[in-house]
């Protein structure tokens, strides 16, 4: 049974009959006191609320009546009905445990696929406890049996079948993308496109064409129609890569787009509808950018029903040597070389590393030691010479802190205090070493 509780007696039938057409049993209630007693006599799956009441524009008894929603029916997810004027609103419910919102006038395929995702979601909830085996998905290009790996895996399992926006974070380096992959990968959209698009490099001039298209005429160099990134990966997921690093004004933007899956492309007035899984990721503190003003907290709810993080490398040393054979096998294959073996010193220096680049930068460090020694047995010492990063072994009273600071000195006194050189040295990107030499105060 689906609750939906509303004053307006025109939403309540609209609401009543868009579900059960779906398919859906209904009950429609036009007061909280009315709710309250349907939750405590009625096995309920979902509720779909309006914030406010008898007129009311503060939300105070909406919020109330969530809360009280939460406690009586904890294994029904919420869904909120807010104009798009009071979304700071709709936040204020995602922060008392509702699990998503639509504004009026709402777009019933975006609500459906909302209602859809937030039932899977609480099924999925239900049988976290079924036996997860590896070889059950397509995880082939996710190296790493160590019990940090495990978990993200297995979150990925229980999740991919769904339609829920997931939100990836961690250090640059970690293998974001990757997991996104697998995500779609594992995921009933897996036989659509996959489409990556990095936000941390597309300016506020070019969101629009680039995300949704635009049409021949639309600005001085639209020479012909052209096809947005929402469009390419209609029936897939689409990847927004870096999505912290965006503009506020693409911020609003995207918003729409999520929360009505239709856009407009540049120089056309019919609305498209787009029909993708969103993923995204960064390893920007989002939480902290909504502090300072810098993202909005209505998108990160948005896109974060689902949240995954990424351990960095010094946190799943186990997996080190496997990644570094791994790497090795690869580069040998692509090159037509000699697959070369580690010793035993070799693998201890390895696991001894820092890695403020993650896994980029052990990728990055065993094929330069394989292209440039040109030995079939690869030591401790073939390493030592061309590694940035310092052993862990460096004295026993050093941070992990004090020991990704001295590796970044190291990198940029080797590159002459070239930041792009010193970023690849370290498999990090410019931005993040940006990141990294203010947090260390680290300056010329």
């Amino acid at each position: 049974m689906i609750l939906i509780i509303d004053d307006d007696a025109g939403v309540r039938s609209s609401l009543t009959l868009m579900l059960k057409r779906a398919g859906y049993a209904v009950c429609a209630l036009c007061s909280p006191v009315e709710a309250l007693a349907a939750m405590r006599s009625e096995p309920l799956r979902l509720i779909l609320m309006d914030m406010n009441f008898s007129l009311s524009t503060t939300g105070a008894e909406g919020l109330k009546l969530l809360k009280q929603a939460r406690i009586l029916c904890p294994t029904a997810p919420v869904i909120l009905i807010t104009a798009w004027g009071t979304i700071a609103l709709a936040v204020e419910g995602m922060r008392a445990g509702a699990f998503d919102f639509v504004t009026k006038p709402w777009n019933n395929h975006a609500l459906l696929e909302s209602i859809r995702t937030a039932l899977k979601l609480s099924e999925v909830k239900l049988s976290d406890g079924e036996a997860f085996k590896r070889s059950d998905y397509s995880f082939d290009r996710i190296i790493g049996r160590s019990e940090a790996v495990g978990d993200v895996l297995k979150l990925v399992a229980r999740i991919a079948p769904t339609n829920a926006s997931v939100l990836i974070t961690g250090e640059s380096g970690t293998g974001k993308e990757l997991i996104a992959e697998a995500i779609h990968a594992n995921s009933m959209r897996a036989g659509g496109p996959f489409v990556k698009v990095n936000l941390g490099g597309l300016s506020s001039s070019l969101f629009e064409s680039e995300m949704f298209g635009h049409r021949k005429g639309a600005f001085t160099d639209a020479y012909s129609d052209r096809s947005g990134r929402f469009e390419l990966a209609s029936g897939g997921t689409i990847f927004l890569d870096e999505i912290g690093d965006l503009e506020l004004s693409s911020q609003v933007k995207l918003l729409r787009v999520l929360q009505d899956q239709t856009y407009e492309p540049l120089g056309d007035s019919r609305s498209k509808r787009t029909n993708v899984r969103v993923v995204s990721a960064t390893n920007a503190d989002l939480a902290g950018k909504v502090a300072d003003k810098s993202f909005r907290e209505d998108l990160l709810y948005r896109i974060n029903l689902i949240g995954i993080h990424l351990p960095p490398l010094r946190d799943r040393r186990a997996d080190i040597p496997l990644l570094a054979e791994s790497f090795a096998e690869k580069l040998a294959a692509a090159n037509g070389l000699p697959r070369p073996s580690f010793t035993a010193s070799a693998i201890e220096y390895l696991c001894k590393l820092p890695y403020p680049g993650n896994i980029r930068e052990l990728k990055n460090l065993v094929e330069r030691v394989m292209l440039l020694s040109g030995k079939n047995t690869l030591d401790a010492g073939d390493f030592s010479s061309q590694s940035i990063s310092m052993p862990t072994v460096a004295p026993e009273s050093a941070t992990l802190d004090a020991l990704e600071r001295q590796s970044i000195l190291q990198a940029l006194a080797k590159h002459g205090w070239n930041l792009s050189q010193a970023a690849l040295s370290l498999g990090i990107s410019r931005a993040a070493l940006y990141r990294r030499m203010e947090k260390y105060d680290i300056r010329r």
